[in-house]
């Protein structure tokens, strides 16, 4: 688990409409679902967005961003809580999700299909009119306070039929769909972020849209925004262009020896 406390303003660039269409669905209590791929700033953006809406309310969750990231042995325990054995006496420990609901704090649930199942249902009753979260291990039913927002996430590109989000799950949520962004703004990110110079930035801007290209040619995933800040952040300090991207974008987007091999042309060609 994550926590997010409220510092410094989270870098983000919009896309689209997203920032307004997530301010409303929050003054509605909307449940939101990002989709897009990975590496696209689906988690940044949350972040951006929870320093925009709570920075200027007087009362402040301690942690107003809680993010799980999800995984196929994430259980209903770990997320609502559990008794724990505290000297001679039993206690019980709120788990991350019920800290959320407590405190009205964002709770941002990544990657939510490879939660097993139970978990995924145990989210239900928190994403409609009643907005409770119901802990069987002590009887109380926990009513979400006004301020309490449900965030969750996937990526739809490499999902398979058995990691899918259930119609019964996705129905209940606003969906925002997110994608890689233009050269032009992606160059802007990646100078930002890796404090480059604009040039090499767009460089590998450049990189990045040639390589999403290639999943015409069936490469699954095109490479993420986050790689193509790590190789700039290698390059400003002092690591070789050519070998920056040979170690965070070459080297990371598959073991296909083929498909590194066609990601190297690419950045042979841009990056001589």
């Amino acid at each position: 688990m994550n926590s997010l406390t409220l510092g410094e303003q989270p870098y983000y660039l919009p896309l689209k409409d997203e920032i307004s269409l997530f301010e409303s669905a929050y003054e509605a209590r909307l449940p939101i679902l990002l989709k897009g791929p990975t590496g696209c700033g689906k988690t940044r953006f949350v972040e951006h967005m929870t320093w925009k809406l709570y920075q200027e309310k007087s009362e402040i969750p301690e942690v107003p961003l809680v993010t799980v990231s999800c995984h196929e042995d994430l259980t209903a325990t770990d997320m609502v809580g559990r008794y724990l054995l505290k000297g001679d006496e039993t206690v019980w420990s709120d788990g991350p999700l019920t800290r959320a609901v407590r405190t009205g704090a964002i709770c941002y649930l990544d990657e939510i299909v490879e939660a097993r199942k139970d978990t995924t249902v145990l989210i239900h009753s928190l994403t409609d009119h009643r907005r409770i979260l119901p802990i069987d291990k002590t009887g109380e039913l926990v009513a979400a306070h006004d301020e309490f927002l449900l965030v969750i996430s996937y990526n739809p590109g490499y999902q398979s039929v058995l990691k899918d989000l259930k119609p019964s799950t996705r129905q209940r949520f606003v969906s925002l769909e997110f994608d890689y962004p233009s050269v032009e703004l992606e160059s802007t990110i990646i100078a930002h972020e890796a404090q480059i110079e604009a040039n090499s930035a767009e460089r590998l801007a450049v990189i990045g849209e040639r390589v999403r290209n290639l999943k015409q040619h069936g490469f699954e995933e095109g490479v993420s925004t986050r790689l193509l800040i790590y190789a700039g952040q290698l390059m400003a300090r002092d690591i070789e262009p050519r070998r920056a991207a040979e170690a965070a974008i070459i080297s990371a987007v598959s073991d296909d020896t083929t498909v590194q091999q066609a990601v190297a042309d690419i950045v042979d060609v841009i990056l001589p």
